[in-house]
């Protein structure tokens, strides 16, 4: 009974963590654009990039990709028919490896934390 309890809470706890970490997501990114748009100088430099992915439930690849897409500055076009690679599309990859790593290592991991 205590290690239900125990795993209810540690999911909670990760739930409000990933809940953090997006919404902190969500407003750099949209600082980001708006920064673009109202100011004269073009920062862009779009481009799709093909990320691994290590997530192997629907469920979380279908919860990656829309939390992807709702980041303003990405959007997600297609996951491989194996689900093994995420194809998105990107306002700025000033660094490419970084922005790989970025997703991987922020999105995904904490998408695999809430969804298993």
């Amino acid at each position: 009974m205590i290690n239900i309890f125990r795993k209810i809470l540690i999911k909670l706890f990760m739930i409000v963590w990933f809940a953090l970490f997006y919404l902190k997501e969500l407003f750099q990114a949209n600082l980001r654009v708006a920064h673009d748009v109202l100011t004269p100088r073009h920062r862009m430099k779009p481009g799709i990039i093909a990320i691994p992915l290590d997530i192997k439930s629907d469920l979380g690849i279908l919860a990656l990709t829309n939390l992807i897409t709702m980041t303003p500055g990405t959007l997600s076009l297609d996951v491989s028919t194996d689900g093994s690679v995420l194809y998105i599309h990107a306002m700025y990859i000033d660094d490419l490896e970084g922005l790989r790593r970025e997703i991987k290592e922020g999105f995904e991991k904490k998408v695999m934390g809430v969804f298993g």
